[in-house]
């Protein structure tokens, strides 16, 4: 493994926690959104990821070695809270108003752990950085 292919890897996690941490700020943008383009509330979306050889990013090491690409966005389509509220404008025949299914505190979590998963995939860039770095200073003398 060279470090081209440490780098390609940790590039595609950085990229997929960062889809990962967009679609939790979009899910909690709309946390109250009921009406959307589709018709009826919004509906939380989630990243869908899946391993990915290295080989798509031009290595010729075996398949064992994987970074990880964002195959999908996918939306939840299990029915939000029903809330009594015969004056918004959204509101049924019966004066329901579906919410969207959406829970703030467990988005929360999501961005929590897509941060530190970021902040670990980051900090493998630093650590391979400063082992070329150090390989450049030894060859060097």
């Amino acid at each position: 493994m060279d470090l081209l292919d440490t780098i390609n890897i940790t590039a595609s996690g950085l990229s997929a926690q960062r889809t990962r941490v967009q679609t939790a700020a979009a899910n909690l943008a709309n946390a109250r959104t009921t009406r959307t383009p589709e018709g009826g509330a919004y509906k939380r979306r989630s990243a869908v990821f899946q391993a990915a050889p290295v080989d798509a990013f031009g290595s010729r090491l075996e398949q064992e070695l994987a970074g990880v690409v964002v195959t999908d966005i996918t939306a939840d389509q299990t029915p939000g809270p029903q809330v009594f509220d015969p004056s918004h404008p959204d509101a049924d025949d019966q004066g329901f108003v579906e919410l969207p299914n959406v829970d703030i505190m467990s988005e929360m979590v999501d961005l929590m752990a897509a941060s530190r998963t970021y902040e670990a995939n980051a900090n493998v860039l630093d650590i391979t950085r400063d082992l070329a770095a150090r390989a450049l200073d030894i060859g060097g003398r």
